[in-house]
């Protein structure tokens, strides 16, 4: 069995992986990611293990029998170039990781921590004990989290925003969701009625064409001057323009944006968004990295590794 990783983030914990697979198997490391190499290697691969699959690596893998994702989304694979015996397999290990992102994000920003550490790096207490213009800021306690989406992100954000004393409602879109102590739950329909709700918002839906762009300025008009918005979804879940100038106008107080409306290539150089968000003093940015631990990629590698076990046992080895 012949196995192609494209996908860097396995490489870390390539011992735990090749050990993991059939005593046979052949791993070929295609790492950092480089596309015309990967169609080369393709053509008598049984297993392609990587985050980004093109109709062009299909086309070139007759004898591929599955593509393993080493995340959750498969939306960078494109299915046309592949038979419909292969398997496309994504793997979770995150949601421990993101939902510390959400949290630890949502403190700093409702307790002002990105503007103190600014002020203080020039000289100013900027705390309300030194200045009475400046408002006490708000904990956790009694917050009111609205969840966009409530998967193995949600849940998981949620029981830790549960043990700082918060209140949670969340939308879906079946509209139901495993009594986890929320105030209540329902579809899509009712996302105003939960952003009116909502002192914090974390949006983790998946992208499709009902969720693409479900957030726009009426939306984060409502959220209100108050309102934190979390985005650990897909960037285009939030509309792009209408969420810069309401940061830019404070019609929000501020976001936490993990994922963004474009990436780069595999040297991770470039704009995250054709608009100037790194010049908003009210915006956590971060690269799509609140998933990226250490703790994410164990867990997923040893998923992946028994994938490719039970797919060559499946066939025979």
């Amino acid at each position: 069995m012949k196995i192609v990783v494209g996908d860097r983030n396995v490489l870390p914990h390539r011992e735990q992986f090749e050990a993991g697979l059939p005593a046979e198997a052949q791993v070929i490391w295609c790492v950092p990611f480089d596309e015309s190499r990967v169609i080369d290697e393709l053509a008598d691969a049984d297993v392609y293990v990587g985050g980004k699959f093109s109709a062009a690596m299909g086309a070139a893998a007759p004898k591929l029998r599955m593509v393993h994702v080493a995340g959750a989304g498969t939306d960078n694979v494109d299915r046309s170039g592949l038979g419909p015996d292969v398997q496309v397999c994504n793997t979770f290990h995150h949601e421990q990781s993101i939902a510390e992102y959400v949290v630890a994000a949502t403190v700093m920003l409702r307790r002002k921590f990105l503007e103190q550490d600014r002020a203080l790096r020039a000289g100013v207490f900027a705390t309300a004990v030194y200045d009475p213009s400046i408002a006490q800021p708000l904990s956790l306690s009694g917050a009111r989290i609205g969840f966009v989406g409530f998967g193995h992100i949600g849940r998981r954000t949620w029981q830790l925003f549960r043990a700082y004393g918060a209140t949670g409602a969340a939308v879906t879109g079946s509209g139901r969701a495993p009594d986890e102590g929320l105030e209540w739950v329902s579809g899509t329909d009712d996302l105003g009625m939960l952003i009116d709700f909502a002192d914090v918002l974390v949006v983790s839906a998946p992208l499709n064409e009902r969720t693409r762009g479900m957030i726009g300025a009426e939306e984060l008009s409502r959220l209100g001057s108050d309102g934190v918005l979390v985005n650990v979804g897909r960037g285009p879940l939030v509309q792009e323009q209408p969420l810069f100038d309401a940061l830019s106008c404070n019609a929000i107080a501020a976001a936490a944006i993990d994922v963004w409306y474009h990436y780069p290539g595999p040297d991770g150089i470039g704009e995250p968004s054709s608009l100037p968000f790194r010049d908003l003093d009210n915006v956590l940015m971060t690269p799509h990295s609140s998933g990226v631990t250490h703790h994410t990629f164990v867990g997923r590698v040893a998923d992946i590794a028994s994938n490719i076990d039970a797919l060559a046992a499946s066939i025979g080895r």
